[in-house]
């Protein structure tokens, strides 16, 4: 079976770290990257199968384009691109908060989106997966920069996916939409239900992957509250919560 290769941008915790584990065990060869150099690595160690790590920030985003191709090149030929790297906030809402929210997230994401998308432009196929949030279903009081955020890249992957569909090319573009994931980003906070371990909404992810999904909401049951707040008209949602 043709050895498959796949890059994770955000892999040193929570669903990218996992994403590394589950696809290794599947027999990918994946590729690492992250801010934190020294947990690369050790993640790096503990997979079954060729690995390769490359320290980045996606908020300096000519640089990580750069490191991105270079890894790229290092790797010879990948599949699959997952861009996991997000940052979320329960600090005040600050204009210097909200800008690094929003290097990360949105420009970040664009960046190496961008690439990814040249680089399977003119390899003819290939398969780029983003990681929103259901809380880009509507803009949220609490968190308005990152529920923003997370509608951005939703909306760009559908761009996305409908510019290979013109220029018929053969990328699928999967948009992975978690509920509440035990993750650091979540560790103890409050009022969180349907909370799923990493393990199993990294599970879930993987399928979808395997199945070239186009949106999935992890877990699934997360699909009914989203449905009923896309049908809650906007004078009625400002009043809720």
């Amino acid at each position: 079976m043709e050895k498959k290769s796949a890059i994770i941008i955000g892999a040193t915790s929570g669903i990218g770290e996992e994403l590394a584990r589950q696809l290794s065990a599947a027999g990918y060869e994946v590729g690492l990257t992250g801010r934190r150099e020294e947990r690369l690595a050790a993640i790096a160690e503990t997979l079954p199968e060729k690995s390769y790590q490359r320290k980045m920030d996606v908020a300096d985003t000519e640089a990580a384009r750069q490191i991105f191709r270079e890894m790229l090149s290092e790797m010879g030929d990948v599949d699959l691109v997952v861009i996991n790297a997000g940052i979320g906030t329960r600090r005040r809402q600050e204009w210097e908060i909200e800008k690094q929210l929003l290097d990360i997230n949105v420009t970040g994401f664009v960046a190496i989106a961008k690439a990814a998308l040249d680089y399977f432009s003119a390899r003819k196929r290939g398969h780029i997966v983003g990681v929103s949030s259901v809380a880009g279903t509507k803009g949220l009081g609490a968190a308005m920069a990152y529920s923003s955020s997370k509608s951005f890249i939703s909306t760009y992957m559908q761009g996305m996916r409908q510019y290979c569909r013109q220029q018929k090319l053969d990328i699928a573009v999967t948009d992975i939409r978690p509920g509440f994931v035990e993750t650091p980003m979540t560790e103890g906070r409050k009022g969180m239900f349907w909370v799923a371990t990493v393990e199993k909404a990294t599970a879930q992810i993987v399928r979808a992957i395997n199945k070239r999904r186009r949106i999935v909401y992890v877990t699934r049951r997360w699909r009914l509250p989203v449905w009923f707040l896309k049908m809650v008209p906007d004078w009625l949602f400002i009043r809720m919560g």
